[in-house]
């Protein structure tokens, strides 16, 4: 007596001299493939593209860039000669620097009646401010235009990434032309330091920033103070990490596997 193994096939075909294709199962096998291959292709895009998973938490990432802080401002002064231009730094850990002109250029506007100021320069990471102002002119006028146009204020590396929504340049576009001419302004900033990591592991550091403004005509017993454009600003404890990650391998065999059986 023997034993056929062949009794517990479950899959069981049928001859083909028992089959008739049709036209309804030819159209019904077609849309299956297609509807296969859109699975396999939505499957296999989810695993090629990277995922951006942000986090937070308390601490200082960057911390081999010596508690300095690389800032770049771009702002123009239509109203304002190149002369009377100037940049100022203070901050809590004593620095009081008038005039810094490293890294900085100023570009004639509207036939030298006007100046835009570009600068990159380094802060503490501690409280402090930078400002544009009159105060490091041989002569200070005697009503300075402070109306500007802010193209570009942004703090740490540049990022540029996709799918990453953040306030790395806040203020840029800030159009104050039609304010008093005679007026200060204020820019509060909260600074938040962000990491991005890619897949490959290297960290760039860069950082985003809250602001709320206000304008004002400041006088003191000796009468009205000379305006300037401030920039007030503080760092967040906390740290925004974004870091690229892909799906698993086994991840994408088992979902595209469940997905054609289906």
């Amino acid at each position: 007596m023997t034993f056929d193994v062949r009794r517990f096939d479950i899959y069981r075909k049928v001859p083909k001299d028992l089959t008739q294709p049709t036209y309804t199962g030819a159209f019904i096998s077609v849309c299956c493939c297609v509807f296969m291959l859109f699975l396999f292709l939505s499957e296999l895009t989810g695993f090629i593209a990277t995922e951006i998973v942000n986090e937070l938490y308390v601490d200082d990432p960057d911390k081999d860039s010596g508690g300095k802080i690389d800032v770049s401002l771009n702002i123009s002064l239509p109203n304002l000669h190149c002369d009377l231009v100037g940049l100022d730094i203070q901050d809590e850990m004593g620095r009081h620097e008038v005039g810094h002109i490293d890294n900085s250029m100023k570009v004639p506007l509207n036939n030298g009646h006007g100046c835009r100021f570009e600068g990159e320069f380094s802060i503490n990471k501690v409280p402090g401010n930078f400002h544009v102002s009159t105060h490091s002119a041989t002569a200070q006028p005697q009503s300075p235009d402070m109306t500007h146009i802010i193209h570009k204020l942004a703090f740490g590396e540049k990022l540029q990434v996709q799918h990453v929504q953040g306030a790395f340049n806040a203020l840029g576009g800030a159009n104050r032309l039609q304010s008093n001419a005679l007026a200060s302004h204020d820019y509060i900033l909260k600074i938040v330091p962000t990491v991005y990591e890619d897949l490959g592991g290297k960290q760039r550091f860069s950082y985003q920033y809250t602001v709320a403004n206000k304008e004002y005509v400041a006088y003191s017993h000796t009468g009205r103070i000379i305006p300037a454009i401030w920039f007030r600003y503080d760092l967040s404890p906390i740290t925004v990490r974004y870091t690229e990650r892909r799906q698993p391998f086994y991840r994408f065999i088992t979902t595209v596997s469940l997905s054609l059986c289906l």
